[in-house]
């Protein structure tokens, strides 16, 4: 029994993440470029006086000072300056004439200048990361829950938290190294400007950083327990409160409605936990980006809050908010729907070959007699 229950909840917990994940992969990548040191930004740029046009004779020009075959080497050097600027993250953040975009404005500039395929960097490794790491967190978490339930006041608040807790250090420990790798695919780019793939973010990666390099912003990892713990402590309790004032269903069956409560409590907690605890979030892009100044998690919101103040610590939020939402319904509604599946699919299998061996020893009884 305690197999086969495990087993399901890794099978329901990996399509659900897949499921959330494939649907709301373009708005992580804004997330992902909103939350990075240098993510989106759109500048005014100012010519120096140099490069000024001849509107004017007190201005000094690039065509006075300069032979015509210079001239086309400073400006074919500019524009290619200009250009891999543009693919990477729109500019440099904390310029005096920044303005940060609007979510519409980054996916447009994301199509614009890397094509429709760009908003979907990343899909594979977190394809590859959310399958385990949710079939992970979720059999963790109702093993947790399972055990706790032995040792505390049944489904009661310590034993959701205790439950989230553990399940959330599995989950993060298992599988950073998978994060870490897309979170380098959405912002890191070849020498070129060219996109790189997972196996040169592998490479990279370990020859700088050897295998401790993949688990940079594990740290903050550890910190965003507490988003899940505040997550399904909520939801736990909005289930809890919906079930209280709903009659039973006699052989505990769930209709299209249950299902649409599950999306709605997921969906309510997840913003309530993810709009107190999302600091952690931009910390830890920050700690995996490469090359960058931030080297741990409480330096790290030091150094964004001395340098962009508290609307640093919130840069994405609203991408986080808009992705959030139909990704946490998406998958808790398909996670309780293939346990519930898998479930009563099985149990009435177990039920069935049990009344089997009873008629088989009632006829053999009748045999005797």
């Amino acid at each position: 029994m305690l197999q086969r229950d495990t087993v399901i909840h890794l099978v329901a917990g990996g399509t659900a993440g897949t499921a959330g994940a494939i649907v709301t992969c373009p708005l992580e990548v804004v997330k992902t470029r909103l939350q990075s040191s240098s993510g989106f930004q759109v500048h005014n740029v100012s010519l120096p006086k140099i490069a000024s046009a001849e509107g004017g004779s007190s201005h000094v020009t690039c065509k006075t000072l300069l032979p015509p075959h210079q001239r086309r080497r400073l400006t074919t050097m500019a524009a290619r300056h200009t250009q891999v600027l543009s693919i990477s993250h729109c500019g440099v953040a904390g310029g005096p004439s920044s303005k940060s975009m609007s979510i519409y404005q980054c996916i447009r500039h994301i199509v614009e200048r890397e094509g429709v395929r760009a908003l979907f960097k990343g899909l594979g490794p977190n394809l590859v990361g959310v399958a385990p790491s949710r079939a992970i967190y979720f059999c963790a978490y109702s093993q947790s829950k399972e055990f706790l339930n032995t040792c505390l006041p049944p489904n009661s608040a310590p034993v959701h938290v205790g439950s989230a807790f553990c399940a959330g250090f599995v989950a993060c420990s298992a599988t950073n190294p998978i994060w870490l790798v897309k979170t380098r695919l959405q912002l890191d780019h070849n020498a070129d400007g060219r996109p790189m793939t997972a196996k040169q973010v592998i490479r990279r990666v370990y020859r700088l950083g050897g295998l401790k390099g993949f688990y940079k912003g594990v740290t903050a990892s550890y910190f965003g327990i507490a988003e899940t713990v505040i997550h399904f402590v909520i939801y736990e309790a909005i289930k809890a409160k919906l079930s209280s004032v709903r009659a039973p269903s006699p052989d505990d069956s769930k209709s299209s409605r249950d299902f649409l409560e599950f999306m709605v409590a997921g969906a309510f907690s997840k913003t309530v936990a993810s709009c107190i605890a999302y600091p952690h979030e931009v910390a830890r892009t920050r700690l995996r980006e490469e090359g960058t100044k931030y080297r741990s998690f409480f330096q790290t919101l030091s150094v964004v809050m001395a340098e962009e103040g508290y609307r640093g610590l919130y840069r994405g939020l609203w991408t986080q908010l808009v992705r959030q939402i139909p990704n946490t319904a998406i998958m808790m509604a398909t996670y309780e729907a293939v346990v519930y599946v898998l479930t009563r699919h099985y149990g009435h299998q177990e039920e069935t070959q049990f009344y089997d061996v009873d008629e088989i020893e009632d006829d053999d009884l009748r045999h005797k007699m």
